[in-house]
């Protein structure tokens, strides 16, 4: 089950269950289960908070992803900001709408294994979004 909360701003998903659906063919494709996923919106300051109190790490990013994963399960936490979003969508020339769906997909993709630290594994990450963006497009 996804379920969709936010921290410290206001943010309305619209299109839920289109995007639970979308999420789940991920997971399918990949050869996994949805499980409990949580996708939580909220501010820069807000993951900032999160990526140094558990990561460590003293920098803004658009996601951070907590694996609770069991087996071929999905499960996980996914911390979006939405400034971080809006602010890469201005940046790349792309709609606010679509950088989303690629950070949300991106957090699933982690979810599955796909990592984004070497040059080889960001080429497989960006195809992986792509092609999900591209599946998605063709669910409507």
């Amino acid at each position: 089950m996804i379920r969709y909360f936010c921290e410290d701003i206001k943010f309305e998903l619209k299109g839920r269950a289109f995007n639970n659906k979308w999420l789940k063919t991920v997971a399918e494709s990949e050869i996994r289960k949805l499980g409990d996923i949580n996708i939580i919106f909220c501010s820069d300051n807000y993951i900032l908070d999160v990526n140094m109190k558990y990561l460590q790490h003293d920098y803004f990013t658009d996601i951070i992803t907590f694996d609770y994963c069991e087996k071929n399960v999905l499960s996980g936490d996914l911390f979006i900001s939405i400034d971080s979003v809006r602010e890469n969508a201005a940046y790349y020339g792309t709609e606010f709408s679509d950088e989303l769906n690629r950070v949300m997909v991106h957090g699933i993709l982690h979810l599955v294994g796909y990592d984004d630290h070497t040059e080889e594994e960001i080429k497989t990450m960006r195809s992986k979004e792509n092609y999900y963006l591209k599946l998605r497009e063709g669910l409507k």
